[in-house]
């Protein structure tokens, strides 16, 4: 088993790759020392667990579960941690297990031993659990070849083409993989369906343009381009515009 340690403090990982070290069939494969490290240290050498903290600068442990969640294959995830207040929210992670610090190696062993059992893959029921229960604040995506991490705040919009999604956001568009239904359930409070293909996000929209072919299309801040609205949407939306400005 290819262990991740991500912990922000040295000696906390050290003594759990020391312990590690001495258990069967486990070996770690790398450390991260935060949550971007970690996602990309997952991306790079898909390791088959992560042991995490969740208090790191950068982005909790809490918040890298979630994105790797969304992950084709995710990898088990045990959380490390001197906070018990934490453990409601990790097992809504579907984490394996919840490590308070200081880690005894027997205690450890009986959370890797229950971490083999599981599965690598998540249904499409439990990613969308997931998304209701507590949306990501941040969209993980490959920018040349390096993860890269877009605050959902940033995001005007998500478009389905094909199998994959595209992101307008503050700076421009990236392409990750996931599907509007998916993303629909996680970002409820902020995003509304436009289309069968498009989700828009609520605080950045302006304002209704019809074309000369007579086609709505909604303008958003910061976006040049024009989204087309379908006629099932259109109602929903020109209600919200409505409350937005009343």
């Amino acid at each position: 088993m290819k262990v991740l340690v991500v912990d922000d403090e040295l000696p906390a990982r050290q003594r759990l790759r020391s312990m590690i070290n001495e258990l069967d069939d486990c070996i770690v494969c790398a450390e991260a020392v935060n949550g971007s490290e970690a996602l990309a240290r997952t991306a790079e050498l898909e390791p088959d667990l992560l042991l995490l903290d969740v208090r790191m600068p950068d982005m909790d442990g809490i918040e890298v579960a979630r994105h790797i969640q969304q992950m084709n294959q995710p990898p088990a995830i045990i959380f490390t941690t001197a906070y018990g207040e934490y453990a409601l929210p990790a097992f809504d992670t579907h984490a394996a297990d919840y490590l308070l610090k200081p880690v005894r190696k027997e205690r450890l062993g009986e959370a890797l031993s229950k971490a083999r059992r599981l599965s690598r893959n998540r249904n499409d029921a439990q990613a969308c659990e997931l998304g209701v229960a507590a949306a990501r604040k941040q969209i993980c995506a490959r920018i040349r070849g390096n993860m890269t991490l877009i605050p959902v705040d940033d995001v005007r919009y998500f478009q389905a083409d094909s199998k994959y999604i595209t992101v307008g956001y503050d700076s421009g568009q990236v392409l990750i993989e996931d599907t509007i239904k998916s993303l629909e359930n996680e970002f409820s409070d902020s995003f509304i369906r436009i289309h069968r293909n498009a989700l828009i996000s609520i605080q950045h929209i302006q304002g209704l343009e019809r074309t000369a072919e007579g086609r709505c299309q909604v303008c958003l801040l910061g976006v040049d381009e024009r989204l087309e609205v379908s006629r099932r949407h259109l109602s929903a939306l020109r209600r919200l515009i409505r409350d937005l400005h009343s």
